[in-house]
């Protein structure tokens, strides 16, 4: 059952993948790409996930859910992390994401947390600001500190 479920999973996804890249080829201009990759590479994995539970052939029951309450502490960070992003910026609510979540699974080490966290938030920056060049919103504390002087 397992395997099978998987395959189905996995093309499930590849298919909404194409899909997705499929519609971004009519988006204007250039705005299309980004859409389009994503598309792509959710169809990638999603075909991956297929073909190797396709070789796996594993037939044994598993348990839909490995750790209830961590998957219910992820949901609830993820929850207010949406419900940060207008008050707080994308910026300052992501980063906040970032270092909360590893603590909300069990990650005990501050610093890592916080190394990941700037360089996840620096590739952002870089792949939507230099890269894309589609700045994100203003974050709200300097849209407070801005309009005030």
């Amino acid at each position: 059952m397992e395997a099978r479920q998987d395959i189905v999973l996995g093309l499930a996804l590849a298919g909404l993948g194409l899909a997705a890249a499929w519609m971004a080829r009519g988006y204007a201009g250039a705005s299309g790409i980004y859409p389009m990759v994503l598309g792509l590479i959710l169809t990638l994995l999603g075909g991956t996930v297929a073909v190797r539970a396709a070789r796996s052939g594993s037939r044994g029951a598993r348990a839909l859910v490995e750790a209830p309450g961590k998957l219910l502490v992820a949901v609830g960070i993820a929850t207010l992390y949406v419900a940060a992003v207008v008050p707080l910026g994308f910026y300052t609510a992501s980063f906040l994401l970032m270092l909360a979540m590893p603590f909300g699974l069990g990650l005990r080490r501050p610093v890592q947390a916080g190394v990941v966290a700037v360089i996840f938030m620096a590739s952002v920056y870089l792949v939507f600001t230099v890269l894309l060049e589609k700045p994100l919103p203003r974050e709200a504390i300097l849209s407070i500190l801005g309009s005030s002087g």
